[in-house]
């Protein structure tokens, strides 16, 4: 109990941190604080199709932030979820363009998993570099995204392209491959919100109850410890990292399935970087990657009406993501520091 309390602390605070930077940066632009937080509380939480939205913003931050969270803990640092989400969009959407006639039973089951193969390959190819080359996955990821975005370009403007040719999207996924909307036609969240639970419910299970959570877990925490004891730190680095692209992939999928319908220039609203500061927020934990999609969500959600009824720029969102992001890797930090002293010390 005492463990759950200290592990619910830190993003508490990093929220009320982030939250007051906010209402200063208001401030400061001569607006009211008090004003720009009722309009994004409005805004997410106001009505019935404002909650629907914020689900449905939720789920491909719950996915991809999974797939930030599972690779950071085997110290394998993913920062190229938004590419992975990219060519899972794009492999979802050929598969359903490929076969239009394919019954729903078919033809969801086998867009998703192309999805999951295409987001786990863009990965694997920065963790080969890494544990073959000993390349910074960092860089190569990163540089990774720009190459899913403009190969993805590529594809709305030639041969993927709708046949009428007016504009730089594709044709409309098959009826059969789209997900339904659990509130009604007219609310945004869909089916895709169960997808992305089930992972989370999974990846808990994995990374916390399985041999396997257990050395990757290990390998992030204390890589040589870890090979000296017999694991395979780059083999569970290359599965971490399947797993990764896998989630983030299968988020591109849902997007496409279960909002968007057909492929457009761009597929993501920064979901993959957002992933990012979702994973820090939760410290990495799988459940705690839910409310933490679920604060984001509502953030991104919120921002629509923080710029009509208050007059605030959608700026003031970004600040809150760059300051959870800090004070997060601050907070991760202050268990070091603590070691360190008592080390120094002999406590």
């Amino acid at each position: 109990m005492r463990r759950l309390a200290e592990a619910a602390v830190v993003p508490a605070a990093t929220l009320v941190a982030a939250l007051a930077v906010c209402a200063v940066v208001v401030a400061i632009a001569g607006a009211s604080p008090i004003a720009a937080l009722r309009a994004l509380w409005e805004g997410a939480f106001g009505s019935s199709f404002a909650i629907a939205n914020v689900l449905a913003k939720t789920t491909p931050l719950l996915l991809t932030g999974l797939a930030v969270a599972i690779a950071f803990r085997c110290g394998f640092w993913n920062i190229g979820a938004e590419g992975q989400f990219t060519v899972g969009a794009l492999a979802a959407a050929a598969v359903g363009l490929a076969a239009p006639g394919a019954p729903g039973a078919v033809l969801m089951p086998a867009a998703f998993a192309a999805a999951a193969l295409a987001g786990g390959a863009w990965c694997l190819v920065a963790a080969v570099l890494r544990t073959k080359r000993g390349a910074n996955e960092v860089i190569t990821t990163i540089m990774l995204n720009f190459v899913a975005l403009y190969f993805l370009s590529y594809c709305v403007h030639g041969p993927l392209r709708e046949a009428a040719g007016t504009q730089p999207v594709s044709e409309l996924v098959p009826e059969a491959m789209r997900l339904a909307r659990i509130a009604g036609a007219q609310y945004p969240v869909h089916a895709g919100i169960f997808v992305a639970l089930a992972a989370a419910v999974v990846l808990d299970i994995v990374l916390l109850r399985t041999t396997l959570g257990y050395r990757v877990r290990a390998v992030g925490l204390a890589p040589e410890v870890s090979r000296l004891s017999g694991i395979s730190v780059a083999g569970h680095v290359v599965v971490a990292a399947l797993l990764s692209g896998g989630l983030a992939g299968l988020a591109g999928a849902v997007e496409i399935a279960g909002v968007l319908h057909r492929l457009y220039d761009r597929v993501s609203a920064g979901y993959g970087y957002t992933a990012i500061a979702v994973a820090l927020l939760a410290r990495l934990r799988p459940a705690a990657v839910l409310p933490a999609a679920v604060f984001f969500g509502a953030l991104d959600a919120g921002a629509s009406r923080l710029q009509q009824d208050a007059g605030v720029s959608y700026v003031v969102v970004l600040v809150v993501q760059a300051v959870v992001i800090l004070a997060s890797v601050a907070a991760g930090a202050v268990p070091t520091f603590r070691r360190i002293a008592r080390a120094e010390t002999g406590a």
